[in-house]
């Protein structure tokens, strides 16, 4: 039960990772803002750490992470689009932003709560990887 809490927890992870960074990357074109640009450039980095280390937990479990569902992507990306199409600022890109983290931080304590037999050192990465979110949203808040 452990160790398939644990790659279960650590795929959802994975997964989020994959998404925020995709999301900061989608939106790097437009900021405006140097400091809002360092800001997600910093956590996109840090995440890439935090994603690096679920690989190698994972490859231990011979897994292979967990990759977005191509509609879900192709929604976010779509609705990103739109509305930097409709409004280009560095305000609509740190409301977008914000969502997807809340969104993520949302679903982080679900995973959290729903693999309670996983292992302390994946919880830790999900506790470290929901703190990088409230982070960003709080570094967001300057620019809504």
């Amino acid at each position: 039960m452990i160790e398939s809490d644990t790659i279960k927890l650590l795929r959802e992870c994975d997964l989020g990772i994959k998404m925020g960074v995709s999301s900061i990357q989608e939106v790097m074109d437009y900021v405006k803002d140097a400091e809002l640009k360092f800001c997600l450039k910093e956590c996109s980095e840090n995440h890439s750490v935090l994603k690096q280390e679920i690989e190698v937990i994972l490859n231990k479990y011979q897994d292979q992470g967990k990759n977005p569902n191509p509609m879900v992507k192709c929604m976010a990306h779509f609705k990103t689009n739109l509305k930097l199409l409709i409004k280009t600022s560095d305000a609509t890109i740190a409301d977008l932003m914000t969502n997807g983290c809340n969104m993520g931080v949302k679903s982080l304590h679900r995973y959290l709560n729903q693999y309670k037999a996983a292992d302390e050192e994946s919880k830790n990465i999900t506790k470290r990887l929901v703190a990088l979110e409230e982070k960003l949203i709080q570094d967001l808040r300057a620019y809504l």
